[in-house]
């Protein structure tokens, strides 16, 4: 069974039972941190499964203290490199020239949809935990807990009794790829994905990226040892909070539809654009620009809080720029599932409910992309 690796708490360790408490106190401070920046944009404005091993905790935290994540993510990956038989390790390396396998991700599950690399439910114990290894790394503590949380789900999904036929669900048939060589200086990437789940990391240097990424869960809420998980709850509430917020002239221009629709820019679509549509943040009074940025942190916080911080600035300062838009009813009591988008210079975000497969409230698609940055684009790692 895929647990929760350590990434706090009094004991040193954490489950995904805790994955909406730990979100919400991992956004807080992300969106804190955030607030200076907040503030001198708007004078500007005016003016104009398993534990991690004890040396990839070991390494992150020194690498932390550094201000650069990079040697840690490599370490760690390279520590899962090393845990591996010679024919896994062939197995699982790609050339960065290898744009096919780039851009090979799906939201489908097993059966549907063929990857390559290596499976989880391939790997011995040391070689999980390994893995592991790397996506703490490379993720925040929010972002790793939200993806563990999305992960776990789809065990669920076949504990459930989901799954028959050519359609095959559960935490063994997740993927993972590296497609270059780890390295502090050169591009790489390191791709991680399987139903409802993507983390497309493309690092060089200091610089790391995590988008294009497949942000989903299904089911949406389930009980794991008696605690009631919702993965992307607290997505979902602080989206709800920003359109309460709305006035009526403010929701009649954000809200274009009165029942949801799919996803515009997922897998498969790299390269298209989204027009802007919906209420523009210029639009916005200060207190909403402020939800905005705390909806936005739980995409650009994924990425490890040294990038997080980097991520936040930017789409901060480009908050007048950014546009909330949303389909569906507006009363979270209504169960027939939203839609909503976040649309800006350097982001993308859709939140998709999906009508297959019962509930649109328990089953969700989303994206999130960074137009100017896809795949390291914006610092020079981008497709060729």
């Amino acid at each position: 069974m895929l647990v929760l690796a350590a990434c706090g708490g009094d004991d040193g360790t954490s489950t995904a039972t805790g994955a909406t408490a730990t979100t919400a106190a991992a956004t807080q401070a992300t969106v804190a941190a955030t607030e200076s920046t907040v503030a001198a944009t708007e004078a500007t404005a005016t003016a104009d499964t398993g534990a991690t091993t004890d040396t990839a905790a070991a390494t992150t935290a020194a690498a932390s203290s550094e201000g650069d994540a990079t040697p840690a993510i490599v370490a760690a990956a390279n520590a899962f490199l090393d845990s591996l038989t010679e024919e896994e390790r062939t197995a699982v390396l790609f050339d960065f020239s290898d744009t096919e396998q780039r851009q090979q991700w799906s939201n489908l599950p097993e059966g549907l949809y063929e990857r390559d690399g290596l499976m989880w439910g391939n790997l011995d114990e040391d070689s999980q935990q390994a893995w592991l290894g790397v996506l703490q790394a490379i993720l925040s503590d929010e972002g790793y807990t939200q993806v563990i949380g999305e992960w776990q789900a789809d065990q669920a999904l076949l504990e459930s009794g989901g799954g028959g036929g050519n359609l095959v669900f559960g935490e063994d048939y997740y993927w993972v790829a590296i497609v270059g060589e780890p390295s502090e200086t050169d591009a790489w990437q390191f791709q991680f994905g399987g139903h409802h789940v993507t983390v497309n990391a493309t690092i060089k240097g200091a610089d790391v990226s995590v988008t294009p990424s497949f942000i989903g869960a299904q089911p949406a809420t389930y009980d794991a040892d008696g605690t009631e998980v919702r993965p992307l709850g607290t997505i979902e509430s602080d989206a709800y909070a920003l359109l309460a917020s709305l006035d009526s002239d403010q929701q009649s221009a954000a809200v274009l539809g009165s029942s949801l629709i799919d996803l515009v820019l997922g897998p498969g679509t790299d390269g298209r654009t989204i027009e802007s549509q919906g209420v523009a943040g210029a639009d916005l009074t200060a207190e909403q620009q402020q939800l905005l940025i705390t909806l936005m942190s739980h995409y650009g916080g994924l990425v490890n809080e040294e990038d997080a911080a980097a991520r936040m600035a930017e789409l901060t300062a480009e908050i007048a720029d950014t546009y909330f838009a949303w389909y569906g009813p507006t009363d979270p009591a209504d169960t027939s599932g939203i839609y909503f988008r976040v649309t800006g210079p350097s982001i993308v975000i859709e939140y998709s409910g999906q009508e297959m497969g019962g509930s649109a409230t328990d089953h969700i698609h989303g994206i999130y992309r960074d137009p100017t940055n896809d795949y390291g684009a914006g610092f020079g790692a981008g497709l060729s």
